[in-house]
């Protein structure tokens, strides 16, 4: 986890900025850090972006502990576990770490309103897109059986055309970050998921 040393450095030093007045933390991976609309996008939400270039959920799990000291939000909205399967590992994996996230959010926040956003279909990662869907649904199963503070947001499906197929235009050249109309799509799902509460 090394590799993460300065991007974990940045988040601290927002962290002394933000601290209490966050209402709503953003956490998890590159799809997070690159939304430079973000604080705009959901400002009566008084978000914060914890995101962090090249995480994995494992990555966050890592430095949960470490990032999080100092906040009292109102709800945290999670995405990450892309590049975990991207590095190879497995949708049981993934899960575990899921797992293991959500007893770290509890340990620290109690029953906070928490948001995981599902895996999305990345057209550079399409050669994986059974483990994502796999991945999605085990999460969304664990979210449905076990934690009633957290709710399951689905940008996967929307995401692909009739023909199951991620839509281009939702993605950046690199087929793999989100576009702008990718993080419009992403806006008006999370705050769907978030006002229905």
């Amino acid at each position: 986890m090394f590799w993460y040393e300065d991007e974990v450095k940045r988040l601290e030093a927002i962290r002394m900025q933000k601290g209490y007045n966050a209402e709503t933390i953003f956490y998890g991976s590159s799809s997070i850090r690159l939304w430079d609309t973000l604080g705009d996008d959901f400002k009566e939400l008084s978000p914060v972006n914890m995101g962090f270039g090249g995480s994995t959920l494992a990555a966050c799990v890592w430095f949960f502990d470490r990032i999080m000291p100092g906040y009292q939000p109102k709800r945290l909205v999670v995405y990450a576990g892309d590049n975990d399967l991207g590095d190879g590992r497995h949708p049981e994996e993934v899960f575990i770490f899921f797992q293991q996230l959500a007893v770290r959010v509890q340990s620290r926040f109690g029953n906070l309103p928490c948001y995981y956003i599902s895996l999305k279909p990345s057209i550079s990662r399409h050669y994986l897109i059974d483990q994502f869907r796999f991945t999605n649904g085990l999460i969304e199963k664990e979210i449905a059986d076990n934690l009633t503070n957290w709710r399951y947001i689905d940008v996967f499906n929307p995401m692909l055309n009739v023909g199951g197929q991620p839509q281009p235009h939702f993605f950046l050249d690199d087929g793999l970050h989100l576009s702008t109309a990718g993080y419009a799509l992403w806006k008006t799902t999370i705050d769907r998921e978030i006002n229905a509460d």
